[in-house]
């Protein structure tokens, strides 16, 4: 069975030509190299301008999850493809359970993340969606990027590797230099050099960002 992830885009959102901003975008097409290419990935909630500047996100490659961006939301997208409220797990960091390998055994058809989830700090927007009645599972204690989310998700519903037995780097430094650094405020997956697994292209970002900050 093909695994679906939705993200229902929670972010300050208009129709403006910058509607979703570059770390945005870099996570989201970060998300289809962590889902892998049995997986499909749908971007919901999306305005026309953060649909069309999601495009490239979308675009089919080898290696990578399928993606479609959406205007529509989560419970419109479930009417049109015939899913259940029953089969959608909503990853929730105040959910009772954790996220546990036989859940990915066909008890859950979409794993559902709402908002972003690398929030610092938290703003709950998951609520948003918790009312709506869904099934939910915990991915841990600590707060990680969307990314991360679901890329620990697939790690323990389609490789089946407990949660726990996860590799994890917890608020890491990024160096850029022997002067310049930033401390991330988040969970990561860690690499086999004990490295947090970034999207491509967010060191640039963080360190463009950093050198903005500095500038009066």
């Amino acid at each position: 069975m093909t695994l679906s992830y939705v993200i229902e885009h929670m972010e300050d959102d208009d129709d403006s030509p910058k509607a979703i901003p570059p770390w945005v975008e870099l996570e989201y097409a970060h998300m289809r190299s962590l889902a892998g290419p049995a997986a499909q990935i749908h971007f919901t909630s999306l305005s026309s301008a953060s649909r069309s500047s999601l495009s490239t996100v979308s675009i089919p490659a080898e290696g990578l999850a399928d993606a479609s961006c959406h205007q529509a939301g989560i419970m419109q997208l479930m009417e049109e493809r015939g899913v259940e409220l029953s089969k959608v797990c909503l990853l929730d960091p105040k959910a009772e359970k954790a996220l546990a390998p036989e859940d990915g055994d066909g008890e859950f058809e979409w794993f559902l993340f709402g908002g972003i989830l690398g929030d610092d700090p938290p703003r709950d927007r998951t609520s948003e969606l918790r009312v709506r009645g869904f099934p939910t599972r915990h991915l841990g204690p600590v707060q990680m990027t969307t990314d991360t989310a679901l890329g620990v998700t697939k790690k323990v519903v389609h490789d089946k590797v407990p949660l726990d037995k996860i590799p994890y780097v917890d608020f890491p430094t990024i160096r850029f230099n022997a002067k310049e650094s930033v401390e991330m405020p988040f969970r990561y997956i860690a690499n086999e050099k004990s490295e947090p697994i970034l999207p491509v292209g967010m060191r640039d970002l963080l360190h463009e960002d950093l050198n903005k900050s500095f500038d009066f």
